[in-house]
Order: structure tokens, then C-alpha cells, then sequence
């Protein structure tokens, strides 16, 4: 592996500049700080480690039942991981969408921890919504994937709560989707201080 990463950062591969100053291509960039951080905002160490680290500002900041918070922390943890997300960010959205009520359903229908609307992600996370497991998995899948597609985490934040297409065509949706990102980001803000 490590031969390998090496053989990667051979001046052959990467971009000159016409300054002659070379730059590494921005994957491996990327996949250099990711590894090299861990999870930054609970620091490194194995699932347990900072599950059990989430676990307890969750219950200080949110007032979370230690059996929940202890119950969903791994499982945050986990998807995080998979999608490269701040776990603080995961949690913090739980906290804003359904308080952490595994069976939260709002009026608009939407279902469990993250409150997923299944009419809509249906295809793509398949299986019981009400599955907290299932439920953070799609939750995270989905500001990942919103991420990717705004450029930030604000407007991506904006996007899971109103919807791209509501966000982007109208002014009332607009404010309402940035003001719930406000909203999570000072629940995030709350959850690092309990840390």
C-alpha cells in the first residue's frame, strides 16, 4: 500500500502549473486528509471510540436518553464514515428532523430519525425507514449526495429540507430551506460544545 502510494506520487503523475509548480490531483488530496484526520470533529480511533464520544455529547447537548443516544451513535458513526460526512453534522440533523423519535412522521409523511419522505427515496434506500439503521444510512446518503450537487454544505442542508427543485424556483422555499440549514448548524455548534 504504502509502495504504492509512492509509486502514485511519482512527479510523472502529477499536474504541472505554469509556474512549474506541481500539484497533486485532488483525489488523492482528498483521500490524504480524510485518512490522515479520521473523523476530525471526534477525533481518530475505532468506531466505538467515537461513537461513544458522540454518544455523550448527543445526550448533553440534545437531552437524549443515554440508551438511544448509545443505541444510534455507532450507527452514526458508520454512515459518516461511508459517505464522508461530519457524524456532528448526521447528528445534528436528527436533532433538527425528528428530535431523535425513531417514529417521528411528519404531516408531509416523512419517516423516522431523519425523516426521509419514502414516496420520493423510495428507490434508492430501499427496506423499513423505521429501521434506525436504514434510516441514518439514507438520511446520510441523501445530504451527501445533496452536497455534492450544491457545492456546500449550507445549500445542501437548504436542499434536504426543501428539495433542489423548490430551492432553486422559489423565493419563499429558498428562505425556509436556508433558515432550517441555520437551524442544524446551531444544533451542530451545540453538539461540538458539548464535546
Amino acid at each position: 500500500m504504502v509502495s504504492d502510494l509512492f509509486t502514485y506520487l511519482a512527479p510523472k503523475n502529477f499536474i504541472s502549473s505554469k509556474n512549474n509548480h506541481y500539484l497533486l490531483p485532488s483525489t488523492l488530496v482528498i483521500t490524504l486528509i480524510i485518512a490522515i484526520s479520521g473523523c476530525s470533529s471526534l477525533g481518530g480511533g475505532s468506531v466505538q471510540k467515537r461513537a461513544a464520544k458522540l454518544s455523550s455529547g448527543i445526550q448533553k447537548a440534545y437531552s437524549v436518553d443515554p440508551t438511544t443516544a448509545n443505541r444510534i451513535s455507532p450507527m452514526i458513526i458508520q454512515s459518516a464514515d461511508k459517505y464522508s460526512v461530519d457524524p456532528l453534522l448526521i447528528s445534528a440533523i436528527i436533532r433538527q428532523e425528528s428530535s431523535y423519535r425513531n417514529y417521528a412522521v411528519s404531516p408531509a409523511g416523512a419517516i423516522g430519525l431523519t425523516q426521509v419522505m419514502p414516496n420520493y427515496w423510495q428507490q434508492t434506500c430501499p427496506g423499513d425507514l423505521f429501521d434506525e439503521n436504514i434510516n441514518i444510512n439514507c438520511g446520510t446518503y441523501i445530504i451527501a449526495s445533496y452536497n455534492r450537487s450544491a457545492g456546500s454544505w449550507k445549500k445542501a442542508l437548504a436542499y434536504y429540507n426543501v428539495g433542489p427543485t423548490n430551492y432553486n424556483n422559489s423565493w419563499k422555499m429558498r428562505h425556509q430551506g436556508k433558515k432550517y440549514a441555520k437551524q442544524v448548524k446551531s444544533h451542530e455548534k451545540d453538539l461540538k460544545h458539548a464535546l
